[in-house]
């Protein structure tokens, strides 16, 4: 889930809410057409979370002191793009790598990336997955932290916690459950996704989802009222794996 604002009015998605049941929206974040319609128990649609930017902010500090290696290896990025301005979240993956949503990134002009204590990140290079709602976002500085990547998917009951910057603003840490897996109501990717009742907001998609030992279970890009939908780190892990499931993304015109 990303946040954006264009020269006019874009509508803010209302997404996903999988599992026993799934309620969802239709506008797909990047202003896509309308998805087909689910079938039941599925009776509305889904659409990656966008919401307004606020006018830009600068490097301020977003939060006090305390954070810990789970906080650190959250940012906060700006999708400067042609005719609209975006926010979402990202994680690092190693010192010069993040992982985000490719709702995130796509259509921009440039990408400004900033950490848990205000430092701007310069970019170098973004791609994206072909299927998945994945972005891989290349530095040209430093990360200040990297989380692992868990070995295997969490099971039903899970506890999980998603860090990130929902609504642009500061940075938050949520904790839910898993309550069980969807198929993914966007067909973005093929296989399954994680449903949990952690809440996310717009601003919050390309967040990380941890487990109780801080590992990165999943990647938020979707919500509903009381749920919220993950790309599982069992696709993450295979997409990485795939030296072509990646391409570089093209700037906006």
């Amino acid at each position: 889930m990303r946040r954006t604002r264009r020269h006019g009015r874009r509508s803010a998605a209302r997404p996903v809410t999988a599992a026993v049941t799934v309620s969802l929206v239709a506008a797909l974040a990047g202003g896509c057409g309308v998805l087909p319609e689910l079938p039941e128990p599925m009776p509305t649609s889904v659409v990656p979370s966008v919401a307004p930017q606020a006018d830009p902010v600068g490097s301020e500090n977003l939060s006090p002191d305390g954070f810990d290696a789970v906080k650190r290896m959250a940012v906060r990025i700006r999708n400067v793009g042609c005719s609209s301005l975006s926010t979402g979240s990202g994680f690092a993956l190693d010192d010069r790598t993040l992982i985000t949503n490719k709702h995130v990134v796509e259509g921009s002009k440039s990408l400004q990336v900033l950490t848990y204590d205000g430092r701007d990140i310069q970019v170098e290079t973004a791609s994206a997955a072909g299927l998945a709602d994945l972005a891989i976002v290349r530095t040209s500085d430093d990360l200040p932290s990297a989380p692992t990547l868990a070995a295997a998917d969490p099971a039903q009951g899970d506890t999980v916690t998603v860090v990130g910057y929902p609504e642009g603003g500061q940075l938050t840490v949520t904790q839910g459950k898993v309550v069980g897996t969807a198929t993914d109501p966007l067909h973005e990717n093929l296989g399954q996704v994680l449903v949990t009742d952690a809440q996310v907001e717009p601003g919050s998609s390309g967040s990380a989802a941890l487990n109780e030992a801080g590992e990165v279970i999943g990647v938020v890009y979707a919500k509903s009222t009381d749920a919220s939908l993950l790309v599982p780190v069992s696709t993450l892990r295979a997409m990485l794996d795939d030296s072509s499931a990646f391409a570089t993304l093209p700037p906006c015109s």
